[in-house]
């Protein structure tokens, strides 16, 4: 099926594709046209755009209403990613969650750097990956594996004490 929205893909528009290859239509197809471009001339599904079958209502963001008609608020991990993504493409909500200022900031990096929006919901799909695998860990409570070496726990005070012990000091 093809999805048509606005150009110049940010947020909702490159978050949404993700949400429709995952869970919806893997077979998708997606076109960008003309913010001015009238939904009613376009043969598809339309969504972020002025009189869309798929945009902004009641507060929510086009990534969270697409959960809603497409039954999949059940999963947990995509509704936790509902929230953050409508506080980062919502201006005044950007502040809400910690991880809404980092994927505007992501996100507005790949609008200013990649002009093909094509190429941008490419690029955008393993980040989505990773935050939806984030989500599922954030959601279940379970603490994420740390890779490494742990780093050691001493308070300041405690390393000065332990220096002068060292040093002979």
């Amino acid at each position: 099926m093809r999805w048509f929205t606005r150009q110049n893909a940010h947020i909702d528009r490159t978050a949404c594709p993700w949400l429709i290859r995952k869970f919806i239509d893997p077979d998708a197809e997606f076109l960008f046209v003309p913010s001015d471009t009238d939904p009613a001339t376009l043969d598809g599904h339309t969504f972020d755009m002025r009189d869309a079958e798929y945009s902004h209502e009641d507060g929510k963001c086009t990534f969270q209403v697409m959960l809603e008609r497409h039954q999949l608020t059940d999963d947990p991990a995509l509704v936790e990613m509902g929230r953050i993504i409508v506080d980062a493409d919502v201006p005044p909500r950007r502040t809400k969650r910690p991880e809404s200022a980092g994927l505007d900031a992501l996100i507005s990096g790949y609008q200013r750097s990649v002009p093909d929006d094509g190429e941008k919901l490419r690029l955008t799909a393993s980040l989505y990956d990773a935050l939806y695998a984030y989500c599922q860990v954030k959601v279940t409570d379970r603490s994420p594996t740390r890779l490494g070496t742990p780093r050691p726990r001493l308070s300041y005070h405690r390393r000065v004490a332990k220096h002068f012990e060292e040093n002979g000091s």
